[in-house]
Order: structure tokens, then C-alpha cells, then sequence
């Protein structure tokens, strides 16, 4: 297999990586990364001296990439698929890459921070502000940044679902809703969903998980 992928099925960041690559069809090979084990937790580091996944590796062209976003930008370059991650058009490319951002730096970090450290009131607000500009942004609108999937989706799959968990949409995100119920109704989120729920017993907000998510 030329690509591998250093991941862990609970971990969000790579939820969006394995979004995109079965959205695109593409073929690689799974390697979970278990930091309790030191065999596994050296060969991780080598990959990866800065410890955060995922982690991309092209075995036949000798690169290793770090970052969601990067390792999703060289997949659309190098292994495209029938789904265009990031469109042709050169404005749709960058708000691709606007709402990329948005959802990484904005929900999915705060998110992070309030499972790593349980509550903390300015990563709430955080989430508070972001969910108000996302749905006033998503009017009239089936995803996020073009008019078909792209990468910016597969940055808001972890992001929302992680997010509502931690931080519920209220009654007045409707659109912010809707769009979500659209995201883990694709094949690919719940083909991620699928593989994540093993792991779900380790996730500290496990009892305020839909059942629909825990039980398949």
C-alpha cells in the first residue's frame, strides 16, 4: 500500500483526514497508533517529533506530512478521486480553505480544549460566537464554502460532531442543524463514525452522546 495513515479511530482531527479519503475513494492503509505501547509510541514519533496526528505517509514518493489540512490538499493533488476536494475555481478554492480554517480554529480547538480540561467558560464562548457566524453563513446553502463537498466539509464532520456534543446547538441553529443531519448522513462520516464507536467508551463526554451514535 503506498499510503499510510498514522491515526487513532477516537482522535478528531483524524476524522476529517479519513472523511476525505473515503470520500475520494482512495486506498491506503491504516496504522493506530497506541501511545501505550512503546514500540508503537517510538515508530509514532519518528513520523511525527511534534506527536500530533494524523500523520500521512507516501511510501513510493518518500513524503510524510503532518496536518489535516495539508494531508488532505496533497491527496486532491496526488491520488484525486471523484470527489474534488478543494474546486477548481480559484475564489471557491479560498473559501475552502476560509471555512477550513473556521472550523479548525474556531470549533474544533475550543472543542478540545473543553474535553482536555472539562469546562472552560472562554472556549464555550468561543464555540458560541463561531456557531452564530456559521449559521447565518450556511442561508440558502447545502455546504459550507462551494457548491459540492469539498474540504471544508470534512473540516466541519469532527468539528460539528464533537462539537455538539460538547457544546449543543440551541433551537435557534437551524441551518447550523440541518447541515450537520446532511454531514453524518454521507456514507463516508458514517463509515468513520462506525470505526470511531469502539473507542467511544474512552471519550470523557461519552454520557451525553446521542444514542444514535453510540449504538449504530
Amino acid at each position: 500500500m503506498t499510503l499510510k495513515l498514522y491515526m487513532h479511530p477516537l482522535s478528531s482531527f483524524c476524522h476529517k483526514v479519513l472523511v476525505a479519503l473515503y470520500e475520494n475513494g482512495t486506498s491506503f492503509e491504516s496504522v493506530i497508533v497506541d501511545f501505550s505501547n512503546s514500540d508503537s509510541r517510538a515508530a509514532f514519533f519518528e513520523k511525527s517529533p511534534m506527536g500530533k496526528m494524523p500523520v500521512l505517509q507516501d511510501v513510493e514518493s518518500n513524503v510524510t506530512l503532518p496536518e489535516s489540512s495539508i494531508i488532505i490538499e496533497y491527496i486532491n493533488t496526488h491520488y484525486p478521486g471523484d470527489c474534488g476536494l478543494l474546486p477548481q475555481d480559484a475564489e471557491e478554492q479560498l473559501q475552502v480553505r476560509l471555512w477550513d480554517r473556521f472550523f479548525d480554529l474556531y470549533i474544533h480547538q475550543p472543542m478540545q480544549r473543553i474535553v482536555g480540561e472539562r469546562l472552560r467558560p472562554e472556549a464555550h464562548a468561543t464555540i458560541d460566537k463561531a456557531y452564530g457566524v456559521l449559521e447565518q453563513h450556511l442561508a440558502g446553502r447545502q455546504w459550507v464554502a462551494s457548491t459540492t463537498f469539498s474540504m471544508a466539509d470534512c473540516a466541519a464532520v469532527p468539528a460539528l460532531f464533537y462539537g455538539s456534543i460538547v457544546h449543543p446547538f440551541n433551537d435557534d441553529l437551524r441551518n447550523t442543524s440541518d447541515y450537520f443531519e446532511r454531514l453524518v448522513s454521507r456514507l463516508s462520516v458514517k463509515r468513520v463514525i462506525d470505526e470511531a464507536r469502539p473507542y467511544f467508551q474512552y471519550f470523557p463526554y461519552r454520557e451525553t452522546m446521542p444514542p444514535r451514535f453510540l449504538q449504530g
